[in-house]
């Protein structure tokens, strides 16, 4: 069970403007009016520092034990001209006092540092949200860089929403004034005093960020200084300005008993596979070169070396996994890190593991592609290149993360069946899990599973003449992985590389019927690996019926698709919702659970990969709805596909008008996979 599965018909946050009247008096003889949520998104230069202004918002907002998640965006060039739209940053927060599933669909407010992150978010701004603009940002020059002919703050044409038009620059210069920091330099400490303002609005605590502001700066006195000033400006401003009638509270959400911090999904992987190498007793690897988004998970674990952790930053993306591999021929624990097109590159390395049959775990954040393509937003697109980017049959698990939290128990998952089976694994994240945040509770490390290496310390065999000899291939009958032994082990020479093997005794072979049948051990192995059954979310309604629609999905539409499953069943549609976390094999018994519903839709963001693959595997009509737009899913748009995939369906009662070949087969009428088969 998840730590944060959330329940599916919790109850939606509102607007801002859709909460209890002001009940109270804060500081500073303001109302204080308690909200169930809020989504606030911080937008500006990439130079503005809204990542860092965002980050911590969020962690001051998890401190206060509000259910969060977080959507942060970057620009794809490392320094875009600045007052572009291609050079906009932003941050998406969405916090309540119950389960949050996504980041928000759009943003309650709006904190545009200048013209071109007012252009490029506007028109995800509901009616009647809040814009925050630096007015002092919107001169003559800066809005024609953007196609603005005049300040869209004086003509009118932002009159549907509250517009607080302040000059953020010049307070926070004035509050400057005596730091003795030019002004450009006192201009820099402008998203300090946004965050001190906001954190007012919304009842933040402030002592931790200004902790982190000191030691943050602390060789720096003269910088120092002037965040803590700038940020204590903002909260004075805020405070003492007409311009905002209340302050907002948003009560802490209830979660189960437990230590919590807030963990994006770069770092929660990191963790998982530091902490399941300690569980298998296995010092780990990490051979990876820097690629976004992916970079993070080298620089978490490149901070564990008193964990038994080495990192090694590799020349290239081939360099990467072959250290990785050299590791664990070696008996450490090899990982590599990377995103699509290096996954690419790594091919014939990750081909090579497969037919030396060692333990090699692959983590691929996921972005938009093809080529560099999008590089810092998101996408599910490397599905296909997972299960079938290597020459020949080269079977290898797959494993999905569904949020940022569950990168931790995906990345424990893939380690626990990279090394039982002896098999590297593709553990798959994307760019929306990698920098997503939430809060996560900490597991005690005596509760995650048991992970054995099993090292061979003996000889397993005879030779020829009846001398005891090592057997390199000789399989368990469980789990058909080979023996792991330790270059050096007494008596456990063996011959392994990439030329095809001789099944038990290691030998190079050429021969046909060994090649068939060593291609098929190894293909067995993979379908056999231990997976538990889909866990199906279908309630019982009142008159004892179920779902006739199955909504499916696999990796970061997790939480888009349970909201959008949680609003239709608000509505009063019947809705069955299944996540799958293993892709390769699939969990036992899917294609009766697939043939069990009328329908079954299944969001993904690609083109339909998955879609493909289970019309493949179990011949039932799954119906892709598929983007690559380099966002997630908003649950609103899932909401839609789920009422017209209820609302459309035929009348039980009717003959279905669908043609013979287009119905679903009943669950007797194919036969299950080879790996359904075997267990």
């Amino acid at each position: 069970m998840r730590l944060e599965s959330p329940t599916p018909d919790a109850p939606t946050a509102p607007r801002a403007d859709e909460s209890e009247a002001p009940h109270a008096t804060g500081s500073g003889g303001k109302p204080v009016q308690r909200v169930s949520g809020v989504v606030i998104r911080f937008a500006g230069d990439s130079g503005d520092g809204m990542q860092l202004t965002g980050d911590r918002f969020t962690a001051e907002t998890a401190t206060m034990g509000n259910a969060l998640a977080t959507l942060p965006s970057f620009p794809a060039e490392i320094r875009a001209p600045q007052g572009t739209l291609l050079g906009v940053s932003s941050f998406q927060l969405q916090f309540a006092d119950h389960v949050v599933l996504t980041p928000g669909d759009s943003p309650d407010v709006l904190v545009a540092m200048n013209p071109a992150a007012l252009r490029a978010n506007i028109a995800d701004l509901p009616r009647g949200g809040v814009i925050i603009a630096d007015s002092d940002e919107f001169t003559k020059r800066s809005l024609q860089k953007v196609g603005y002919t005049v300040s869209p703050l004086e003509d009118g044409s932002l009159e549907s929403f509250q517009v607080h038009a302040l000059p953020l620059t010049s307070m926070t210069v004035e509050a400057l004034k005596d730091s003795g920091l030019s002004r450009k330099d006192s201009e820099r400490a402008k998203n300090m005093f946004a965050l001190g303002m906001l954190s007012w609005l919304y009842d933040r605590p402030t002592q931790a960020t200004e902790k982190f502001i000191a030691t943050k700066f602390a060789k720096k006195p003269a910088v120092r200084d002037a965040n803590l000033t700038a940020f204590r400006a903002g909260w004075a401003f805020g405070e003492t300005t007409e311009g905002f009638a209340v302050r907002y509270e948003v009560a802490p959400a209830e979660h189960p008993a437990g230590t919590y911090r807030n963990i994006t999904g770069s770092t929660a992987l990191a963790y998982g596979l530091a902490s399941a190498a300690h569980k298998a007793g296995l010092p780990l690897v990490l051979g990876s070169y820097p690629i976004t988004p992916a970079s993070d998970i080298l620089h978490a674990l490149s901070g564990m070396k008193r964990f038994g952790v080495t990192t090694l930053q590799a020349e290239d993306e081939i360099a990467g996994v072959g250290i990785a591999l050299g590791a664990s021929f070696g008996g450490s624990l090899g990982v590599t890190t990377t995103s699509g097109p290096g996954l690419a590159l790594k091919a014939e390395t990750i081909g090579l593991a497969v037919m030396l049959e060692l333990p090699l775990v692959v983590v691929d954040v996921q972005r938009g592609g093809p080529s560099t393509g999008l590089p810092t937003k998101t996408e599910q697109a490397d599905l296909l290149q997972a299960m079938y980017g290597r020459n020949g049959e080269s079977p290898l698990p797959v494993v999905a993360a569904s949020s940022p939290t569950d990168c931790f128990t995906a990345a424990v998952e893939a380690v626990r069946i990279a090394v039982t089976y002896r098999t590297p694994v593709i553990l798959l994240s994307d760019g929306y899990l990698a920098n997503g945040s939430e809060p996560w509770a900490l597991p005690k490390v005596a509760d995650l599973p048991a992970i054995d290496p099993a090292f061979a310390t003996a000889h397993n065999g005879a030779g020829d003449d009846g001398t005891p000899a090592f057997r390199p291939y000789l399989r368990d009958p469980e789990t058909l992985a080979r023996p792991w032994a330790v270059p050096g082990t007494p008596g456990l020479a063996h011959r392994i590389g990439g030329l095809e093997k001789a099944d038990i005794t290691g030998e190079i072979s050429y021969e046909p019927e060994n090649h068939e049948r060593m291609t098929g051990l190894r293909q067995a192995k993979v379908d056999g690996v231990s997976v538990p059954p889909l866990e199906v979310d279908d309630p019982v309604a009142p008159d004892g019926s179920r779902a006739r629609v199955l909504v499916l999905g696999w990796g970061s539409t997790y939480g888009p698709i349970a909201a959008a499953v949680r609003d239709a069943r608000a509505e009063g549609l019947q809705v069955a919702r299944a996540h799958l976390r293993h892709l390769n094999p699939f969990p036992p018994g899917l294609g009766d659970v697939l043939r069990s519903y009328d329908r079954v839709v299944l969001p993904e963001m690609n083109g339909g990969q998955l879609a493909l693959l289970l019309r493949a595997r179990y011949l039932v009509d799954v119906q892709s709805h598929g983007r690559v737009r380099g966002r997630p899913f908003t649950a609103g748009e899932l909401t839609d596909v789920v009422r017209d995939a209820v609302t459309q369906l035929p009348d039980p009662q009717l003959p279905d008008p669908r043609p013979a070949s287009a119905a679903a087969p009943s669950a007797g009428g194919v036969t299950e996979s080879p790996q359904e088969a075997r267990r």
